[in-house]
């Protein structure tokens, strides 16, 4: 694993919340849950195409100080970058450290 002075990445992590506009619809909206510090890494990365034009993929795993409340519907922003959460797990099942596969979010 890493040590602490390898977490040197501030993420906030965030939770879509819909709220109720008043006339019968909702409105997505990214809330801040936590500040956390953590390491990044990518993984891989690849193209496809979509939506008439060729787009980038890029997957990466972010490592975190173990929390029991991350889940993949939420995400992680990091200067003004986002990372789709699309797994959670325990890597030694110590609750010591999460490891995050993520996949950054083209703006």
């Amino acid at each position: 694993m890493i040590g602490v002075g390898g977490l040197r990445r501030k993420f906030t992590l965030e939770h879509n919340m819909r709220i109720g506009d008043g006339g019968g619809g909702a409105v997505s909206s990214w809330v801040s849950v936590a500040q956390m510090w953590g390491s990044l890494t990518a993984v891989r990365g690849d193209e496809f195409f979509a939506e008439h034009r060729v787009q980038g993929r890029v997957s990466h795993e972010i490592l975190l100080r173990y929390r029991s409340d991350v889940e993949p519907e939420m995400r992680l922003s990091l200067d003004g970058r986002e990372f789709q959460i699309l797994a959670v797990f325990d890597p030694d099942e110590r609750r010591r450290w999460l490891k995050c596969l993520c996949e950054e979010q083209e703006l």
